[in-house]
């Protein structure tokens, strides 16, 4: 149009130009016409805009305090409309009951505004209005990184295991700490814990993860030193001893920002995948689908669980398959082993000397070989290496990994030499040990059964109400039980502060002269003086 209005201002319009743009957009001769007349007389050269009603900023602020309940906004703006009108009594389709007159022009009918809402909200932002920002960012587009070249950057993250496992009679559910090359798809190393993992598994998977000395074993010849590790804010990656094991290697640790599982999109892949292809085929899988519309009872679930043992040999043997066999689109239909020799990229790997020390925490402190081995946080470590090497001053530093107190690294403390390793001296036995857990479990029985019963003594009950009124304490309690129960509170409390150990005292006996402060002159007793009596203050 802004053409032919050129033409027509500089009178070289002619049928000509109209019916070469006619067949152009696909319109008639006639309509062309009058889109110019329309630009000529209105100054417009697109389509008449219709008035309509749309979503105002104060609207969609309702909106948000009615938490996307179109229905409750209409009917406030209806009231809101008749109280400034001075009518009474509606209804919810916006007329007037009994008086026959409309509703207010400014407040639109229901379906208009659910109309508007679909046209000006997007649907992230009408999940928002329900569900928050979690469900806002269901509806975000993530952008994907540039494939780079093997060991360029490495993702670790926890998977918690929805399969209920035995160990030790007990059913668990295990945890997966495991680290993934972004470049390849290929699982690096990987740690199993049967409870919430801590600096030690993130330890020992990254171990298993930079070592190569098992071409064979589940992960292939993947590993080496990454130039990069992404993870998210969980407090054990960010640990004092995770930063100290990767920086001795001058590998940096990228920490993303709190609750962005999408800027770690390879590693929760990995977590997807394992579940769907791996975890949902165990037996005792939590997250099953069932026919009940009912929780399910696992303790009524009579399947015969997994042992710890085999459910780890069964992870490393699908690590193994999705290693090397498991084929990829975005790797062009390879295997993430062949994409991985493909690379041609060098690899750097450290010594078995440097990784062991590099992996493992240092107490800090030079101790002494004694007799009765290397005394560490209350305990004595031997090994059988320390033979004829006691008693003659040496000097040894510890290396350990958290949590495993029953054996440590022992190292020269002067050359740095690796010494061997100690275990605990006085270990307890299979037996002494699953007699402390049963003790420990009764102990905790007993006291949850207490604080229950403290909890119930302590909640105080109401009377239902169907009136506007305070509720009347149900609780019956007479003067004499409640003078009871905080006399027997009081004596538990002198109970308490007793001393079992401190002895009364005996009444002072004739003759004992009071001492005086050591700033007052001391006088010899007067012969005219009393003796103290029994009713004097004892000596302090």
């Amino acid at each position: 149009m802004d053409r032919l209005l050129a033409l027509d201002a500089r009178g070289e319009l002619t049928t000509g130009h109209v019916r070469l743009v006619a067949d152009a957009v696909g319109v008639s001769l006639r309509t062309v016409w009058r889109w110019l007349a329309a630009a000529r007389t209105e100054g417009r050269t697109g389509a008449r805009q219709r008035e309509r009603f749309t979503v105002t900023p104060q609207l969609h602020a309702r909106l948000v305090l009615w938490c996307g309940n179109a229905a409750a906004v209409h009917r406030e703006l209806l009231a809101e409309a008749r109280a400034a009108a001075g009518t009474t009594g509606s209804n919810d389709d916006g007329g007037h009951a009994d008086t026959g007159e409309a509703a207010p022009l400014a407040v639109p009918s229901l379906a208009t505004l659910h109309r508007a809402i679909r046209r000006d909200l997007n649907p992230g932002q009408r999940a928002a209005l329900v569900g928050g920002e979690r469900a806002r960012r269901g509806h975000d587009v993530h952008l994907r990184r540039p494939r780079q070249w093997r060991n360029a950057c490495w993702e670790g993250d926890h998977k918690h295991v929805p399969v209920e496992v035995d160990l030790h009679g007990q059913l668990v559910c295990p945890w997966v700490t495991w680290f993934i090359d972004c470049a390849t798809n290929a699982v690096t190393g990987l740690a199993i814990t049967p409870h919430t993992p801590s600096r030690d598994a993130i330890l020992a998977a990254l171990r298993t993860a930079i070592a190569r000395d098992e071409p064979d074993g589940p992960y292939g010849p993947v590993g080496s030193l990454p130039a990069l590790v992404r993870i998210d804010r969980g407090k054990d990656f960010l640990s004092r001893t995770v930063a100290s094991a990767l920086g001795a290697f001058a590998v940096p640790v990228h920490d993303l920002p709190a609750y962005t599982p999408h800027l770690k999109g390879t590693v929760e892949n990995l977590n997807r995948c394992a579940e769907r292809m791996f975890f949902a085929s165990l037996p005792r899988y939590t997250h099953a689908p069932t026919a009940s519309v009912r929780r399910r009872d696992r303790a009524k679930d009579d399947t015969a669980p997994l042992t710890f043992t085999a459910f780890v040999q069964l992870l490393l043997d699908w690590v193994h398959w999705w290693n090397t066999e498991h084929t990829s689109a975005a790797l062009a239909g390879r295997t993430p082993v062949q994409a991985w020799l493909e690379d041609p990229t060098p690899i750097e790997d450290p010594t078995p000397g440097q990784l062991w020390a590099f992996t493992m925490e240092d107490d800090g402190t030079a101790r002494t070989l004694t007799s009765s081995g290397v005394y560490w946080r209350g305990r004595y470590y031997v090994g059988n290496w320390m033979q004829g090497l006691a008693d003659d001053g040496i000097k040894v530093r510890i290396r350990y990994l958290p949590h495993h107190a029953h054996e440590i690294e022992v190292v020269d403390a002067v050359t740095g030499t690796h010494l061997g390793a100690a275990h605990l001296s006085d270990a307890a036995s299979d037996e002494q040990r699953a007699a402390v857990r049963r003790t420990r479990s009764a102990e905790q029985r007993r006291l949850k059964k207490a604080l229950a019963a403290a909890e119930r003594l302590r909640t105080e009950r109401f009377a239902a109400v169907t009136t506007a009124r305070t509720p009347e304490p149900l609780q019956a309690l007479t003067a004499a039980e409640a003078e009871e129960e905080l006399a027997a509170a009081g004596s538990r409390d002198l109970r308490a502060l007793a001393l079992p150990g401190l002895l009364p005292h005996a009444p002072v006996p004739d003759g004992w002269v009071l001492p005086r402060p050591a700033a007052m002159p001391r006088r010899e007793p007067s012969s005219q003086q009393p003796p103290p009596s029994a009713e004097t203050d004892p000596p302090q």
